[in-house]
């Protein structure tokens, strides 16, 4: 049954993706659609299996560890001030805004604070991809997403520790979770600059066939199993594990063996899992919530990341692109989503049309960051 959705997932996602483009639209959204067309919602051709979710973490993986293999360091150290402010702005505006939309739907003050803690979340994956496609990915603009996006996930994961403590009765030391957050970044420079060049010019030596492209793999879903250890997304391991390769010499081969395997099978994978956690049963009373709560988490993190862009220096043309391209929440907020609900911070009833929002977000996306950035000319690119 499983080669089945994948023979299902990979015909629909290039002839989802083919539509999407011909109708001008960046071609993930064809596949994430597709998805909620394939997925339990519509036509139930797909289940959201353990096997599949499986494939679909690897699938983003990979598509962040890509990320940061085309991330200029340079660029990404340039703009971190920006960074710092677009993540500040895209948490501060949907905390308050996810909050009194809360409150005015009855929700306790804990909850409210939660809900609005989930809609500060951010995922840039479909960013990401996004801008690969229409040629945004290596500039200012995409540095300071991707800066914005670390940050955000730290400071997120951070707020969430205290809110579970006071308001879910957990017992999580804010004190540890800071010592870990700063001894992941320790660990992963001290090993980006010192331990990944040698391991991969060593590995390379061995006489077998692809251990430039096992090595890579290696330190890549190393880096990512670490940061989930100490409590950060995994992506974000993934994107640094990429951006040090980035600085060797193996960078242009790395990337020519990774993106075959990324793009013909695991990232299309993980383009419809989005879609697969859409149910449409028992929503029609909610759909009031559902359409606030989505012009609340679009709006919130457009003016909140766009603001803190534009106090940052940006013209107002890329500070609307910034803000667009924090809009998604992904797989960062569905699993905070699911967090909530294991420690009744978020209401069963509510979990439903939250993830609906997220995916709303998601969904909105591509076409925004197309609508704002189109395709990058060769003036762009210049200028970047």
């Amino acid at each position: 049954m499983f080669i089945l959705q994948i023979v299902i997932i990979l015909f629909a996602t290039k002839i989802a993706g083919h539509i999407s483009v011909r109708l001008g639209q960046p071609s993930v959204l064809g596949k994430i659609i597709v998805g909620i067309i394939l997925g339990p919602a519509l036509l139930g051709w797909v289940q959201d299996t353990e096997v599949l979710k499986a494939f679909s973490d690897i699938g983003v993986l990979l598509l962040m560890f890509l990320a940061g293999l085309e991330t200029n360091l340079e660029d990404l150290n340039r703009n971190k001030k920006a960074a710092l402010l677009v993540a500040v702005g895209g948490i501060i505006v949907p905390i308050i805004l996810g909050y009194f939309g809360s409150v005015y739907f009855g929700l306790s003050t804990a909850e409210s604070i939660f809900i609005g803690l989930l809609l500060s979340a951010t995922s840039v994956s479909i960013s990401v991809q996004t801008l690969r496609e229409l040629g945004w990915l290596d500039s200012k603009e995409g540095a300071t997403l991707l800066g914005a996006a670390v940050l955000d996930d730290i400071i997120v994961v951070v707020l969430l520790a205290v809110a579970m403590s006071f308001f879910g009765g957990s017992d999580v030391s804010i004190s540890l979770l800071i010592v870990k957050k700063i001894l992941f970044f320790v660990v992963i420079i001290l090993a980006s600059k010192w331990l990944v060049p040698k391991f991969l010019q060593l590995f390379a030596k061995l006489k077998v066939t692809e251990t430039l492209l096992s090595g890579a793999l290696i330190i890549c879903f190393g880096f990512s199993y670490f940061a989930e250890y100490l409590g950060i997304a995994g992506i974000i391991g993934a994107f640094v594990a990429g951006i040090a390769i980035s600085q060797t010499n193996f960078k242009k081969n790395i990337e020519s063996k990774v993106e075959p395997i990324a793009y013909g099978i695991f990232v299309p994978i993980f383009f419809v899992s989005i879609g697969l956690s859409v149910s449409f049963k028992g929503i029609g009373d909610q759909l009031g919530l559902i359409l606030v709560f989505s012009l609340i988490a679009i709006l919130s993190k457009f003016i909140g990341s766009g603001l803190g862009a534009r106090l940052s220096g940006f013209n107002t043309h890329s500070s609307m692109g910034i803000g667009a391209g924090m809009i998604s929440r992904g797989e960062v907020a569905l699993i905070i989503a699911a967090t909530g609900l294991d420690n009744k911070l978020l209401p069963e009833e509510y979990y439903t049309p939250m993830i609906i929002v997220v995916v709303i977000t998601t969904i909105v996306t591509p076409p925004l960051l197309k609508m704002i950035f189109g395709k990058a000319t060769a003036e762009n690119e210049l200028r970047n």
